[in-house]
């Protein structure tokens, strides 16, 4: 899924501070927690990787100024890093459910991390009989929100039996027979429902044999609107009447709410799906139709017509999808099987060519790469206005939020237009990822959303190699992976998952970006041509299969002939990351580098820190870069030429944190202006000293002067960083003195004001994809900051759009204007961005207004934000919007508490149905606090309430706010007086 879960609303995906910009996700979709991350500082041992020895093991607040993130899961709502925007990112796994299944989409990051009980096996259904077809019947009833279901399970008895075990959620099982064709065997003699393993026991009056038999199974189920299993979804008609289609979500565990069934990744089995409906409305499912007739219905007793769809190939329960609604759709056959891209009528149906034409040639691209056709007869896009996710990878129909995949290229930024391919990308990969090869099992995920998440930058540099994404990586999905696993309650990449309930907590940044960057690193270590050949020898052999992490160490050890397996299980199997700390010997023209683990909090205890990771040292020096050095002891001594200039993990592409000495890190930051460094490094660079700041292994006031130093600096990613890590430092000092902020913002100003004056905010056809980001971030950043000129243009441009003329801002600034008129403005502006949410078809421009009217600081505006977020106005998708722009300020920070206590039980029954919106709509309510009397509260209000569902955001937010209370007790002062001898101060507007 494209981050998810909310996936993790997957996807946890960073939002660049300043600009709409989407930095995804995975996924899902994905909770919000600080972005800042920083870190802290005899004899050591370099070895060749090739004789690497096997190691003994033993997040943050929006910033002022911040875009929508990236989505991934699916596309992690693929949720991104946190730390300093005030947007936040849902992402659920693909399916970002985030940082973001590809579940939840959009700004708010996702910390999610199942932490099972170690004592207790994984809850799995007998293995006595195994199901290999289900023949599928649904009718669903669109004014009773009801549905009538079938199924004839075909299976395998392995041992005479007589019960049968299977999963069901909300499904009522009227009659259970076993058939030999059309005569009654046998039928139930009882069923029994365990409400908490979700199974449904049938027992049987008389014993099944060993060998083949068929179980007919009817029932009846909820239509529900959770964004689950079979679920309805509203739109309105262009004439104002509202519309309704049923669709599915079925990852991580919720085909159980649209058919009896084993509902787990290992049961691959071919389906047949018929759907009843109405004669005008479309029917989709993952194959081509088969036939199509008239039927009377037993539902209604009219006539309706019953669509047979082929019976898919062997796959996985969480793929089945199927739809009914009235869809508009356009086509292509520029791949080798029809394409198309199917919207409501509330969506433009021309908006979806963008999408369309991208995935006719990501499909082909694909093939080649994998050595692997698409093996399915067509594929479907489906715009869905209510979806959890960013989008899911349903097998040859694959379901979108809608922003996610139409994009009106006239009235959408160019940050919007590199989201949507990297969402479409995302799932296209899993075609691959996690369809044609799956996961055993849920700790296995990382396969599916880690290997989507690395192709989708692949193929999106393949086709748009002026977009430089693999520079945008760095700052984007490493930050992201090392944000979220810097807090003491992240998670290993393989994470044990022992039952259904903990799935949705693992759509994460761990899952989606950390996975990718081992794939990366690995990649870079093999090199990438060797890394490819394992992949397709691991396709070819394990097609249609079920797969654990070591076949893909099999397969790629089998192309390179390298120790795969015994140097990345150390990374996958475990928690955390290392700092490694650089000390230089002057007179040897040495340096001593030591590893130790890497906690944000700056507070690793021993039995934390046993782990020895095999970390790639990636040594940049004047000659060129050295890959073939690995720290693989505690420490270790490597000779250089000299001291005049070097630096560790060239380009970042390897899972660690440097720590350098402060006149270390003066003479990188000079090197960096002599263009000795890469923007990968240089981003790098500043995004290690920033959390490194946050940790307690530098002062801020140290890393405040190296921001300072990049004054020259021209990349747009760095300065993305530069400005994200101030972000951080503004996010973390939200309660502090009035003074200091203001000095802050101000020190932002003078960073930012004179380059955004000379880009300019007018943009042309001749403007490059970056280079509008760029102008775009710098106008934000200045404006939010007080530019006095900024400002003006801005409240120029609002007057005019809110009059009408919706040519007189560009959506490259649209949220940066929208932002600017509420922070500078009042109730007039704040009903202005209200009008236009209300008004618009668009949904880019709707999502944008919603995001930032919580920017509104005045008591009575934060009320009547918090009391719009619950009205049904607001989809429970979008639910998290709304409420992300109170993290911008102190007031909305300390109101959003307040509401979530007051309002539990309304937030939790509404929500209670999506877990992962759920977990995240937690962490935007709590994760901003900075006190120790903040975090009591907290603790306090969750203490009697059942948390199993969030558990891990809950805790990853208290992290993330320890994490603050530390920093501020050691750099409170240093930051004040940094500010007071700078000069720094309140703009006079």
């Amino acid at each position: 899924m494209s981050l998810r879960s909310l996936a993790r609303i997957e996807s946890l995906s960073r939002a660049s501070p300043l600009t709409n910009r989407v930095r995804l996700r995975h996924h899902t979709c994905p909770q919000p927690v600080h972005v800042a991350q920083l870190s802290r500082n005899h004899h050591l041992s370099a070895i060749r990787i090739s004789s690497l020895p096997r190691a003994t093991s033993s997040i943050s607040s929006p910033s002022p100024y911040s875009a929508p993130p990236r989505a991934t899961r699916g596309s992690p709502i693929r949720l991104s890093r946190l730390p300093t925007s005030s947007s936040t990112s849902f992402v659920r796994h693909c399916s970002y459910r985030r940082h973001n299944m590809c579940r939840l989409a959009g700004d708010t990051e996702h910390f999610g991390g199942a932490n099972p009980d170690p004592t207790m096996g994984r809850e799995l259904l007998p293995t006595n009989v195994i199901p290999r077809h289900y023949d599928v019947t649904l009718e669903p009833d669109f004014q009773k929100f009801t549905f009538d279901g079938k199924v004839v399970i075909d299976f395998d008895v392995q041992e005479e039996t007589k019960s049968i075990s299977l999963h069901t959620i909300e499904v009522d099982i009227h009659s259970a027979h076993i058939k030999s064709g059309d005569t009654v065997v046998t039928s139930s003699s009882a069923i029994t429902y365990d409400e908490s393993t979700q199974v449904s026991k049938i027992d049987l009056k008389d014993a099944v044999p060993k060998g083949k038999t068929q179980l007919e199974i009817k029932f009846t189920g909820q239509l529900n609107d959770s964004m689950a299993g079979f679920y309805r979804s509203t739109y309105k008609k262009p004439d104002g009447s509202e519309g309704i289609l049923a669709t599915t979500q079925m990852e991580a565990n919720d085909c159980r709410r649209a058919f009896p069934c084993f509902d787990e990744p290992s049961h691959k089995a071919k389906f047949t799906i018929t759907l009843i409906a109405d004669k005008h409305l479309t029917c989709l499912s993952n194959m081509d139709v088969a036939s199509e007739t008239e039927v009377t219905s037993e539902m209604s007793g009219t006539t309706k017509k019953a669509v047979k769809f082929n019976p898919t190939p062997l796959m996985s329960t969480y793929l089945v999808a199927f739809i009914i609604g009235e869809l508009n759709y356009i086509e292509t056959k520029k791949f080798r099987v029809p394409i198309r891209v199917y919207a409501p009528p509330s969506s433009n149906i021309e908006h979806g060519h963008f999408s369309l034409e991208l995935a006719a040639r990501t499909l082909e691209y694909y093939e080649k790469i994998f050595d692997a056709d698409f093996p399915l007869p067509k594929m479907d896009m489906v715009a869905i206005p209510d979806f959890a996710a960013g989008a899911m990878e349903n097998w040859g129909l694959i379901t979108y939020r809608v922003v996610d995949l139409m994009l009106d290229e006239k009235a959408s930024g160019a940050a919007m237009k590199e989201r949507v391919a990297e969402v479409v990308q995302h799932e296209l990969a899993h075609q691959w990822f996690g369809n044609l090869v799956t996961m055993d099992w849920w700790e296995g995920l990382w396969l599916n959303e880690g290997f989507a998440t690395l192709m989708s930058w692949l193929s999106c540099n393949h086709f748009y190699p002026e977009w430089k994404v693999w520079e945008n990586y760095v700052a984007d999905n490493l930050q992201s992976a090392l944000g979220l696993d810097s807090l003491r309650s992240s998670h290993p990449i393989e994470v044990p998952v022992k039952r259904a309930s903990e799935v949705d907590q693992i759509f994460d940044a761990i899952s989606y970006s950390k996975g990718s960057c081992v794939l990366r690193m690995i990649s870079t270590y093999l090199g990438e041509d060797v890394f490819l050949e394992g992949v397709r020898r691991y396709i070819k052999k394990h097609a249609y299969g079920n797969t654990q992490t070591d076949d893909l160490w099999a397969a790629l050890e089998d192309a390179s002939g390298k120790p795969v397996r015994e140097i990345m299980s150390i990374w996958t199997k475990n928690v955390g990351f290392p700092v490694v700390q650089v000390t230089e010997n002057a007179a040897e023209n040495s340096i001593l580098v030591k590893q130790n683990r890497f906690l944000r909090t700056g507070d690793t205890k021993p039995e934390e820190d046993k782990v020895l990771y095999p970390v790639f040292l990636g040594l940049r020096t004047k000659t060129g870069v050295d890959e073939s050095l690995t720290l693989s002891e505690r420490e270790g001594v490597y000779k250089l030429p000299d001291l005049d200039f070097f630096k560790l993990n060239a380009n970042h592409t390897s899972i660690y944190r440097t720590s350098y000495s402060p006149e270390r890190l003066t003479k990188l930051g000079q090197s960096a202006k002599e263009g000795k460094l890469t923007v990968e490094d240089r981003a790098g660079m500043i995004a290690d000293a920033g959390a490194l700041a946050v940790s307690g292994y530098q002062k801020t006031s140290g890393v405040l002067n190296l921001l300072k130093g990049f004054d020259t600096e021209e990349s747009f990613v760095v300065w993305s960083e530069i400005i994200a890590r101030v972000a951080t430092v503004q996010s973390a000092w939200i309660f502090e003195d009035q003074a200091v902020k203001d000095g802050l913002e101000a020190f932002v100003k003078e960073l930012v004001s004179e380059r955004a004056h000379k880009l300019g905010w007018a943009f042309s056809d001749k403007d490059g994809h970056v280079e509008q980001q760029f102008k775009a971030m710098l106008f934000g950043a200045a404006g939010m900051a007080g530019d006095e000129k900024i400002i003006a243009a801005a409240k120029a441009m609002f007057a005019k759009y809110k009059a009408g003329d919706k040519s007189a801002i560009h959506p490259n600034i649209r949220g940066s204007v929208f932002g600017i008129a509420l922070k500078y403005g009042g109730k007039e502006e704040y009903d202005a961005i209200m009008d236009i949410f209300r008004g618009s078809n668009n949904t880019d421009e709707r999502n944008t207004a919603l995001r930032c009217i919580g920017r509104a600081k005045d008591p009575e505006l934060i009320q009547k934000t918090l009391e719009f977020t619950l009205s049904n106005e607001v989809k429970s998708q979008d639910i998290y919007l709304p409420t992300s722009g109170l993290r911008s300020h102190a007031e909305g920070v300390e109101a959003l508490f307040t509401w979530v206590t007051e309002k539990w039980p309304e937030i939790y029954k509404r929500l209670s149905g999506n877990p992962p919106i759920l977990g995240s709509m937690v962490t935007i309510c709590t994760s901003s606090f900075a006190k120790p009397e903040q975090l009591e509260k907290v603790e306090k209000f969750f203490k009697d309430i059942d948390t199993k569902t969030f558990d891990q955001p809950l805790a990853q937010s208290k992290d993330a706010i320890r994490s603050k209370i530390s920093w501020l007790q050691r750099d409170r002062d240093d930051v004040a007086t940094w500010v007071k001898e700078n000069g720094y101060k309140k703009a006079n507007l």
